[in-house]
């Protein structure tokens, strides 16, 4: 499946952003999704991420309340969406997906991923 992350920005603190991954290649329908972010100078870390069936989700600590993953089947589309956004929520953004149905957070489960999109928050 190919992946094409959109929606990255410049927002100010507080404000909020829903990224979009637009998939091709392969239907969304039974495929886990994620998301995962790196800021400049640290490791790449998961931020989300939701089963094939869509009824399951995963977030890291740090923005669990804030970040909401989703997919929408009809359009083979996911989304990450944002509210709260913190300074430290600065990154590329990329997302992911499975071979499978199945929840991971682990990012050696993701054979797919998209090319990132870079979101930078201002204080």
């Amino acid at each position: 499946v190919q992946l094409q992350a959109s929606g990255g920005g410049l927002v100010q603190a507080g404000g909020s952003l829903t990224l979009s991954c637009a998939a091709s290649g392969r239907s969304l329908r039974f495929t886990g999704m994620g998301w995962f972010r790196q800021a400049p100078g640290k490791e790449r870390e998961f931020v989300a991420a939701i089963g094939g069936s869509g009824s399951t989700t995963s977030y890291a600590d740090s923005v669990k309340g804030r970040f909401t993953i989703s997919k929408d089947n009809a359009k083979n589309t996911g989304y990450l969406g944002m509210i709260g956004l913190k300074p430290d929520d600065t990154a590329v953004y990329f997302c992911a997906a499975t071979g499978g149905s199945y929840l991971s957070a682990n990012p050696s489960a993701f054979g797919s991923w998209g090319q990132g999109t870079e979101l930078t928050v201002s204080s």
